[in-house]
């Protein structure tokens, strides 16, 4: 596939694999926690897949949203040569300061605007917040489960709202963010049900499929894309649990889902 392979969609996403979506919306192209090496293992993490699509293969791209840098399966070594090499990356405060230039630390419900590719005004991104393991894990001295993590929210006039979760496994936050930003059209929520036996006793540092369902029906989206769930062995859940959790809650009909490098359009 050649860069052509990959043409400018007017409202769609694809996910590449793990956490990697590409969001073309208001002509813009953004790509969330690029992953892009082969596999290979990481520390106590091992890859088993590549990417759907390689960075060279995306064309020009505007903006990169990193939920956080500490952690390989959301930013690895090949995928942080390409976010470093973008316009802007937007993170939270901390992955900025370690990530250095052209990142921008946003914290929690703060926004960025970016200028539209299309000519219809801004595309607004807000920082939401996101917790990384289990409600009652010990936190850091930051104040954070595992680490920061960012969430966020893209918007625009005559736009879909977008919500891409980062590595999120509360449904409570879900709650708190559905309450500040009540009208969100499409969600992209990682799933998978990571688990590492050295963190809090192996419980999930993201959604499983039954939380992935509930939060969901909590945010009241008619699009739900799932991401996150494959191309690592710290996954202890993949795509035919979260299917069935969709089913057993009533939900198949919002799931959309696709072989990885397709387009899903994000309007209904």
């Amino acid at each position: 596939m050649t860069t052509a392979g990959l043409p400018r969609q007017e409202c769609a996403v694809t996910v590449l694999g793990g956490p990697t979506a590409v969001i073309d919306i208001g002509g813009l192209r953004i790509v969330t926690d690029p992953t892009f090496d082969g596999a290979s293992p990481h520390g106590y993490l091992t890859k088993t897949t590549g990417p759907a699509v390689s960075e060279d293969e995306l064309g020009p791209v505007d903006v990169v949203l990193v939920s956080h840098d500490l952690h390989p399966d959301n930013l690895d070594e090949r995928g942080r040569t390409f976010a470093l090499a973008a316009p802007i990356v937007l993170t939270g405060p901390l992955s900025a300061s370690r990530l250095g230039s052209p990142a921008i630390g946003l914290s929690c419900w703060t926004s960025h605007s970016l200028a539209r590719a299309d000519g219809d005004g801004e595309l607004t991104v807000l920082a939401v917040p996101a917790i990384h393991g289990p409600e009652d894990g010990d936190r850091d001295a930051d104040g954070h489960v595992n680490c920061e993590v960012t969430g966020f929210v893209l918007s625009g006039e005559e736009l879909p709202t977008v919500y891409v979760s980062g590595d999120n496994a509360s449904v409570g936050t879900v709650a708190e963010i559905s309450l500040r930003v009540p009208d969100i059209d499409a969600a992209v929520l990682h799933a998978g049900a990571a688990r590492v036996p050295t963190k809090f006793d192996g419980r999930p540092l993201s959604l499983d499929g039954h939380r992935t369902a509930a939060a969901a029906a909590v945010l009241g989206a008619d699009i739900v894309i799932p991401a996150h769930y494959d191309g690592w062995t710290h996954f202890s859940e993949g795509l035919a649990d979260i299917e069935s959790a969709f089913r057993e809650a009533g939900l198949s009909s919002l799931l959309r889902i696709s072989n990885h490098g397709s387009w899903m359009p994000l309007r209904p």
